[in-house]
């Protein structure tokens, strides 16, 4: 496990000078041979993707969708429906590859990017499958995005209780996802641009050794985001890193009077 690096951005919002810093890293675990998940840490948009599927499916699928999001990033046309091409894309590519196989190659998506338009920037999140976006946001954690699995399905119709959920023998088994079939658009929310808040962007290899105490806990105790994302993941392979691991944290602060010039968009 290499260790990672904090990167930066300035920008303005309504005269207030604001710094949004990142880190992110993946991590095959403890118990399996393939790293399926990848991510994309490329201002303004960050991004989590945990692949599945028999044989190289997962890895395909996750890398293919990130790959056709950094493009995007790279060309600076980050926005819903560029996103939604890409995505497109991705599905396409998925499903040409020649390693490519029935068994549910896919992937979940899920992330955060600063929207421009109509006046101030704002963070928006997206979310496909069981991967999650958190925000700390006066010192209280809360789950942005919603699960979309079978589990938490049943937690929404009343059958089965948020405890129950952790050991039901469908709590692998999600209900969208990135792969090679028709896509569906990913769920989007607006929130608003706060100094001092901070996200957590994971595949569910950390959620599954991890409680939302111990991911505010993390936080707490580093307020550097490489130094959270190496806590977070020493800790998930500590407790077990029965999957493999992926996270990205972003932190807005008000940037000081020291720092370098302010970068608008």
């Amino acid at each position: 496990m290499s260790e990672t690096t904090t990167k930066t951005h300035s920008i303005t919002v309504s005269q207030s000078a604001l710094t949004v810093s990142w880190a992110g890293m993946t991590d095959v675990g403890r118990r399996r041979e393939t790293n399926q998940d990848a991510y994309l840490a490329a201002y303004p948009l960050f991004i989590v993707a945990d692949g599945m599927g028999g044989h190289a499916g997962g890895e395909i699928a996750s890398s293919s969708t990130v790959k056709r999001l950094e493009a995007i990033a790279a060309a600076g046309n980050v926005e819903r429906a560029s996103i939604e091409g890409a995505l497109e894309l991705a599905v396409a590519d998925i499903a040409d590859h020649p390693e490519t196989t029935d068994e549910g190659t896919g992937t979940t998506l899920t992330g955060i990017f600063l929207e421009f338009s109509d006046g101030d920037p704002h963070w928006v999140s997206l979310n496909i499958g069981d991967s999650r976006v958190y925000l700390l946001r006066d010192d209280r954690l809360v789950q942005v995005t919603t699960d979309h699995s079978v589990v938490q399905e049943l937690i929404a119709s009343g059958k089965i209780s948020p405890e129950e959920a952790e050991g039901h023998p469908y709590s692998n088994v999600i209900t969208r996802a990135v792969g090679a079939s028709e896509l569906t658009a990913p769920d989007y929310m607006a929130l608003d641009l706060r100094a001092g808040d901070r996200f957590v962007i994971c595949s569910d290899g950390l959620t599954k050794e991890l409680t939302d105490y111990g991911i505010q806990h993390f936080l707490r105790e580093n307020a550097d985001p490489a130094a959270a994302v190496d806590a977070m993941l020493a800790a998930a392979l500590e407790n077990g890193g029965r999957d493999n691991v992926t996270l990205v944290i972003v932190q807005v602060s008000e940037e000081s009077s020291s720092t370098s010039a302010d970068v608008e968009k």
